[in-house]
């Protein structure tokens, strides 16, 4: 099916420190991988560069989204082509609706109102739409209404800041769900038509989001990947570093 994104040898600095060390990466069509790594191992630096945010200074290394070098591209243009994200602490926003909002990215992903008013209700929303966006939201219902405006986005490649951390089990569940159905997990590989990735620390959203492949960051670089069971089963027996020295081997 080829490669939605591809990530080779990439070295970011950030405040003139350096982040990312020739970091690579691949993600396929239609798959959704997991990463790991404890605090500070550059993580969500990895997504900011990946969406061209400013400050994330690239000095070597290339960006490729559906085939194109996106290396050099402003973050609006990298959303247009396809990329969508979940921030892991997105701002309360006074006197926007979450209604609103959603129009705006509704005419952006092409979704129908009909199609958005059925998520808006598969993730309990309904009542916030008149509602400042996060503006006394809870930890779940920001994730929740996070994860709304991605999917009326509608990208190709989801980018997933930590979906299920500040979070109860019911809300995890409730948002592990309805990302398997946007990601088409139910369908064969070759009809699904997104990716996502997936920044976890916890882990629990592997609980109900079912993935193809995860990957443990140290130091800023992908240090070993495997199956989603296998490496998380070594991070929450044996620690990080032990499980990368696990897999290497």
């Amino acid at each position: 099916m080829g490669n939605m994104l591809e990530i080779k040898d990439l070295t970011v600095e950030v405040g003139g420190k350096t982040i990312l060390r020739g970091l690579n990466l691949h993600i396929g069509a239609g798959e959704v991988h997991v990463l790991f790594g404890p605090n500070g191992s550059g993580k969500t630096t990895l997504l900011m560069t990946i969406l061209g945010f400013p400050g994330y200074i690239v000095k070597s290394g290339r960006i490729v989204f559906k085939g194109e070098d996106i290396t050099e591209l402003p973050t609006h243009e990298r959303v247009r082509r396809g990329i969508g994200v979940l921030f892991q602490r997105p701002p309360a926003i006074r006197g926007v609706k979450l209604s609103d909002v959603l129009n705006i990215c509704r005419e952006r992903g092409g979704i129908s109102e009909e199609e958005t008013s059925r998520f808006v209700e598969l993730l309990k929303l309904s009542e916030f739409m008149g509602r400042d966006v996060n503006l006394g939201f809870s930890g779940g219902e920001v994730k929740r209404s996070e994860l709304l405006q991605v999917i009326v986005q509608s990208p190709e490649l989801a980018l997933l800041d930590e979906p299920d951390s500040g979070v109860d089990v019911e809300n995890v569940e409730l948002i592990g769900k309805v990302l398997n159905e946007f990601l088409e997990r139910e369908k064969r590989p070759s009809e699904r038509r997104r990716a996502a990735l997936i920044i976890t620390h916890s882990g629990f959203i592997l609980n109900y989001v079912r993935a193809d492949r995860a990957h443990v960051m140290l130091d800023g670089t992908i240090a070993c990947s495997g199956t989603p069971d296998e490496i998380f089963k070594h991070i929450m027996t044996v620690g990080y570093e032990e499980c990368i020295r696990r897999c290497r081997k």
